[in-house]
């Protein structure tokens, strides 16, 4: 799939500049930085779908786990005195 994509020439400047000095094509340079682009944007829009599912779950179901206890459990990970993920409750 060709695609075409225009540039300003400022910008296209920076682009091969950074391409001689990295010894890549101007072309690596822009399919590097559309990849970082849209993997950024994907694990995004994968933290919002999630936190509206679970926003939605709370609404329907009232279960929920306290601040507190949360950051309690997430505390001791690492340590020798790992806690128990805690439970949920109404």
């Amino acid at each position: 799939m060709a695609t075409s994509v225009k540039l300003d020439a400022n910008l296209k400047r920076r682009i091969q500049h950074l391409a001689e000095i990295r010894h890549r094509s101007a072309h690596w340079i822009m399919s590097q930085a559309i990849l970082d682009y849209v993997t950024r944007e994907e694990a995004k829009e994968s933290f919002k779908q999630e936190a509206i599912a679970s926003w939605k779950a709370y609404q329907e179901t009232g279960l929920h786990v306290k601040g507190a206890k949360a950051q309690e459990w997430l505390k001791s990970w690492g340590t020798k005195s790992k806690k128990d993920k805690p439970s949920c409750h109404n």
